[in-house]
Formats: C-alpha cells, sequence, structure tokens
C-alpha cells in the first residue's frame, strides 16, 4: 500500500482543469449557433427573422467575454509532462485577432438581417453556418499544435463554401462555391501532408515543441522537414489569396451573398493570415531560410497582379464593383504579407505590423461591403457605374464610401490607411528587403488611380432620376459603426499602434 501510495503521488495527473473564461468567445459562438439551428426548428416562417437578432446578441456578447482576458496570459489544454506546451493560448496575439474576427462576424450579421429576407435565404441554415465559421475562426488565433490548427482552418472554411452556395437557383453562386469548395479541399489535403511531414521529422504537433526539435534535425530528416514546412504553407497561403492560389476570388466573390463576399474578404484573410504568422513565427524559426524569401517573393506578386487585375476593371461591366473589391482584397493581401517575411530576417516583433494592418483593412473593407450591400437594393447590377453620383441620393453612404477608399489608398482624411501603409513600409526597410518596399511603393501609386477614380464617381452629376428609398437601419447602423471605427482610428493612430506594439506572443 505504501509503494502504491507513494507511485500514485509521484504520477502526474492526466486530469486537465478547463480554463473556461479563456474559451468563452470560442464557446459561446458556438452554441449560439446550434441554439439557432434548434430553434429553427421550432419557429415559424413570420418569426424566423428573430434568429438573425439572437445571432447578433451571441456576437455582441462573444465580443465583450474579450475584456476579463485584457491580460493575455492564460492557456489551458497544456501537455502535463510539458506545461509550457498547450493546445489553446489566450494571448495578445489572440485576443487582438478574436476581436477583429468577432467583431467583423457582427458587422456581416448586421449586413445579414436585411440580405436574409430580401433574398429568401433559409435564415437557419444561413446563421448557422454564419456562426459556425466565426467561431472557427475565433479558435484558430488561440491554437498552438498544427491538429488543433488545421481543425479551426477546416471549422472556418466548410461553413463558408455553403454559405456562398446560399442562393438557391443562381447560376454562379453554385459555381462560385464549387470552385471555392475544390481549391480549398486540395490546398488542404496539401497542408495535411506537410504537417505529417512535420511530424515525422519531429515527433511532435505542438508548435513550441516542433520549434525547439527542428532546430537540431538529424541531417536524413532534413529534407522531409523542409518539405513539410513547405507543404504546411499552402493552405494558409490560399486563405490568404496570395498568388498564384488567388484564382478562386474574383468568383467567389462575385458569386457569394454581398454580406459573404465582405466576411470573407476580412475574416478569411484573417484566417489565413492567423494561420501563417503561427506556423512561420513560432513553429517554423529554424527555417526561416526558406519561408522568409518565399513569402517575400509571394508578397510582390500578390500586390503586383492583384493591383494589375483591379486596374482593369470596367465602370460599366455588370459585378465590377465587387470585382475589384475582389481584386484589391488580393492586392491588400501582399501588404500583410510584407511585415510576416520580414519576420523572417529582424524577428518576431514586426507581426505587430500585419496586424495593425489588419485591423485597419478589416474595418474599412467591411465598411465598403456594407454600402455595396446598400446601394444593391436599388441597383443589383454591382456595376462601378451605379455609384455615380450616389452623394446626390444618399450622403452620408457616399461620404463613408470616399472615405473607406481613400482610407484604403492611404489618403488623407483617410490617416489610418497612410500610417498603416507606413509602418508596413518601414517593417520592410528594417529587415533589410529594400526592393520589397520599392515594390510596395510602386504598387500604392497603381491602386491610388482605381480608388481615386470610384471616389471620384461618387460626387458627380447623376445621370437620369435617382430613385431614393429609407436604408435598412441595421445595415444603416454597421456603416456608421464602421465609419465611426475609421474616423477615431484615422485622428488618433497610436491607438492601433498601442495595441499591436510589443511582443504579441506569450513568453
Amino acid at each position: 500500500m505504501t509503494a502504491l501510495t507513494v507511485l500514485s503521488a509521484e504520477a502526474p495527473s492526466l486530469v486537465q482543469s478547463v480554463d473556461w473564461l479563456a474559451i468563452a468567445p470560442v464557446v459561446i459562438t458556438a452554441a449560439v449557433g446550434l441554439v439557432v439551428l434548434v430553434a429553427d426548428l421550432f419557429l415559424t416562417e413570420r418569426h424566423k427573422p428573430v434568429l438573425g437578432w439572437i445571432s447578433v446578441a451571441g456576437l455582441a456578447a462573444a465580443t465583450a467575454t474579450l475584456l476579463p482576458l485584457r491580460a493575455g496570459d492564460r492557456a489551458t489544454f497544456c501537455l502535463t509532462g510539458d506545461p509550457a506546451a498547450c493546445s489553446y493560448v489566450a494571448d495578445h496575439f489572440t485576443l487582438v485577432i478574436q476581436f477583429l474576427v468577432l467583431a467583423g462576424a457582427l458587422v456581416t450579421a448586421l449586413v445579414s438581417v436585411t440580405a436574409v429576407h430580401d433574398t429568401r435565404m433559409p435564415a437557419g441554415e444561413y446563421w448557422f453556418l454564419l456562426l459556425s465559421s466565426a467561431s472557427g475562426a475565433a479558435l484558430l488565433p488561440a491554437s498552438r499544435d498544427l491538429a488543433t490548427l488545421i481543425v479551426a482552418l477546416e471549422v472556418a472554411s466548410l461553413p463558408a463554401f455553403a454559405l456562398v452556395g446560399m442562393r438557391r437557383g443562381d447560376r454562379l453562386s453554385s459555381e462560385a462555391a464549387l470552385k471555392f469548395f475544390l481549391s480549398s479541399v486540395t490546398a488542404t489535403a496539401v497542408s495535411l501532408m506537410g504537417v505529417s511531414f512535420v511530424y515525422a521529422a519531429t515527433g511532435s504537433l505542438h508548435l513550441t515543441q516542433v520549434a525547439d526539435r527542428l532546430e537540431d534535425v538529424p541531417g536524413q530528416l532534413d529534407t522531409l522537414a523542409i518539405a513539410g514546412v513547405v507543404l504546411t504553407l499552402v493552405g494558409f497561403a490560399f486563405k490568404t489569396a496570395a498568388v498564384p492560389f488567388h484564382f478562386w476570388v474574383p468568383d467567389t466573390y462575385v458569386g457569394a451573398p454581398l454580406p459573404i463576399a465582405g466576411y470573407l474578404s476580412v475574416i478569411g484573410k484573417a484566417v489565413g493570415f492567423t494561420g501563417l504568422i503561427l506556423v512561420t513565427v513560432i513553429a517554423f524559426p529554424a527555417y526561416s531560410d526558406v519561408w522568409g524569401p518565399a513569402l517575400a517573393v509571394l508578397a510582390a506578386l500578390t500586390m503586383t497582379l492583384g493591383n494589375a487585375a483591379a486596374l482593369r476593371q470596367s465602370p460599366d461591366r455588370p459585378n465590377s464593383a465587387v470585382r475589384l473589391l475582389a481584386w484589391s482584397s488580393v492586392g491588400q493581401a501582399g501588404y500583410l504579407l510584407v511585415p510576416i517575411a520580414a519576420a523572417a530576417y529582424s524577428g518576431r516583433d514586426q507581426i505587430g505590423s500585419t496586424v495593425a494592418y489588419a485591423l485597419m483593412y478589416a474595418a474599412v473593407n467591411l465598411g465598403a461591403f456594407a454600402v455595396a450591400a446598400l446601394v444593391a437594393r436599388t441597383k443589383p447590377l454591382h456595376r462601378i457605374s451605379d455609384y455615380r453620383g450616389l452623394y446626390a441620393e444618399r450622403p452620408l453612404a457616399a461620404l463613408s464610401l470616399g472615405f473607406f477608399l481613400l482610407c484604403l489608398a492611404g489618403l488623407p482624411p483617410g490617416i489610418i490607411g497612410l500610417f498603416a501603409k507606413v509602418t508596413v513600409f518601414r517593417s520592410a526597410v528594417d529587415a533589410g528587403l529594400g526592393w520589397l518596399a520599392v515594390v510596395m511603393a510602386i504598387n500604392v501609386v497603381i491602386a491610388l488611380y482605381y480608388y481615386l477614380r470610384w471616389t471620384a464617381l461618387l460626387f458627380r452629376t447623376p445621370e437620369g432620376a435617382q430613385t431614393r428609398t429609407r436604408a435598412p437601419w441595421p445595415v444603416a447602423a454597421a456603416i456608421v459603426v464602421t465609419a465611426i471605427t475609421a474616423l477615431v482610428v484615422s485622428a488618433a493612430p497610436e491607438l492601433i499602434l498601442r495595441v499591436t506594439s510589443g511582443s504579441l506572443f506569450a513568453q
């Protein structure tokens, strides 16, 4: 009995306690999704709109639970033999990205309330899928092992395929969903192969342990480890719409409901960049000489091709407004890749530049899509020319869209856009990537043309009679929230710098 007592006292406990507060943002989002799915079975068609407001309330509650986590020092689901190796970590990086994801999903939900009713999409399915995708996107920045990372990526992605194809009977919607699904599944399969190679070379899936063991990989496993690193990055590069994994973007955005196109342009990209950051600067720093130059080249190609394609959009072509925003998002993805590439040369603190740029981009791009959803109520062809004279019809919407476009271009009064671009530019210079900084400067100038052309169109004399309809208040609220956010951070850009400066990761 004495020996057994001694053994039981020395043996580590396999029973873990769960930090429910740390995982609350993810759990609340997923739980509300299940509530909506079940409630849909019992509500009559007349009462289905209440599901949208339950979803909005759930996302607001999930966002609010980030406040008690501000210290950024929580972790759970850790190995009993190595408490530093955890599967879920709520550090500052996690909290900032979760705020971006949940607040972005909340804006998407506000725009969707009217869209679901007007287009007669199945409410229960729509809200369940949106909340499920948001829960996966919120889980991903906290994931600190490769298995959880891939699961979170798929939980965020799989519902998005169905959301893109939600407009039943629409050929463009079905085609977009199929392209998105096939290309994404292929990229995920490649990433899973990469993860298996990394596991074979290191014997671990936890990012911190992978990083330690990649520092001293046996010579015979070095090629396998390099192949694993490269293949793992493919799936996340696809989510970021980096060239040459960008081909799904324009058709998917055109075929998807406008709120979902906005969601993919912001939350979908946040998922990709978050995963890319975690696997590069935390798991694979030992192979920075492999992924650093690769990401630098991808950044240059992505921003150049995205801006060149946006420049070619004809104002009178159907869906040209959505296509321009789609190609613009590809170009913006190139800027977001620059600090990640720079981190390979000058340390992980460069990641703060990507996070700062992502916060700016999220607010203004969601705002632009919210205005597009408002204009589409009377002009469903989504042409850039449809915005001619918008100021005469909807002054506040025109001023908001003009401000959003100037932010994306990096021009005053959109100071936050200029601030974000300078921050990214500086990260490239500090890392010794002068050639990439030059490419970025050229692309910023190219982008000025199509952003300013669209902005000028808003204030030109309208052609023909203007159709005046009352803006649905949820869409108006989404525009106002994003516009106020962009104005506040333009007036005080140091707010974002304060959030993203220093070390974002748990030490």
